[in-house]
């Protein structure tokens, strides 16, 4: 049992409060999972710029002349911006990959979170209170994010087992859920040049969608090869630079509910993630049908 909540913005109005909207939603997940928590933003994409959100363990001893040392290797200028244990290193959107390799060869325990131009993802063990405090979230901007709170059952409660998953450019993943054929997958993507972190099923899942997406697909046409290909019980609700999806295996015994107005699309587990959104009261309201997808995008 996990909790999951998203927000797409239709309302350009709405962007400042999406970290607001967003943590309270999640927070009101608490009790389905209080084992670690995490959250992804999308602002505004900046121009040439691209942004890698990494995490550590020792954060004081691995961020510290971090700066220096990635404009010496990159030859060109990088801001970092540390929060908490999460700190968000900002290059031009062309070294992107350089600046990956450069981060793995000089700061070995540190881990990427997600990278793109838009999207910045905070996750950590604990409640999600803790968690959205721990990084300023309330404070954060933005046009669109999901949220998710985990009850472990498959795997270790640790950072990296925490959601969402990231697993290509702009790309993330929550799950409720278990994944039966997901040990068989991750040996299908590995041999198409996927790599993983984790044991989790859920990032299975993630490089899944970013292996169908490589191919050409757009979220929504990726998630409908999921319904076929991925077995067992799932909700996800996915984002991607400029999109929000969502997906319910054939069965669908994980609950769901959405809600639509003029202003926003939202997800939460549990109608009560959604009852604090400004009108609510006349959104049009609606459980998402088995083995179907719902996607929007800018």
């Amino acid at each position: 049992m996990c909790g999951i909540v998203g927000l797409f913005l239709k309302d350009k109005s709405l962007e400042p409060e999406l970290g607001a909207m967003l943590s309270s939603m999640l927070v009101t997940m608490t009790d389905r999972g209080p084992d670690s928590a995490g959250i992804a933003i999308y602002g505004a994409s900046s121009g040439d710029s691209a942004k890698i959100t990494v995490q550590s363990a020792k954060p004081k001893k691995d961020f510290s002349g971090l700066q220096v040392e990635l404009e010496k290797e990159l030859g060109t200028e990088v801001s970092i911006d540390i929060k908490s244990t999460h700190a968000v290193v900002t290059l031009p959107k062309d070294m992107l990959e350089e600046g990956r390799a450069a981060i793995a060869e000089l700061r070995p325990d540190i881990r990427i979170m997600s990278s793109g131009d838009a999207i910045e993802i905070y996750k950590e063990t604990g409640l999600p209170k803790d968690v959205v405090s721990r990084f300023s979230v309330i404070s954060m901007a933005g046009t669109h994010g999901i949220g998710h709170t985990r009850m472990a059952t498959e795997s270790a409660v640790t950072t990296l087992g925490a959601h969402p998953f990231s697993t290509g450019s702009d790309q993330c993943l929550v799950h409720n859920g278990s994944l039966s054929n997901h040990n068989n997958l991750r040996r299908e993507l590995k041999r198409e040049g996927m790599t993983f972190e984790t044991e989790n099923d859920t990032e299975v899942a993630a490089a899944y969608l970013t292996a169908e997406m490589a191919k050409g697909k757009n979220l929504g046409e990726a998630l409908e090869g999921a319904v076929d290909d991925l077995d067992g019980f799932f909700t996800f609700v996915v984002g991607t630079k400029s999109g929000f999806g969502v997906v319910r295996d054939a069965i669908a015994c994980k609950p769901a509910v959405m809600a639509e107005t003029d202003r926003y699309v939202a997800f939460g587990s549990e109608y009560r993630a959604l009852v604090s959104l400004p009108g609510i009261e006349a959104a049009r309201v609606w459980e998402p049908e088995p083995a179907t997808v719902y996607f929007w995008e800018r």
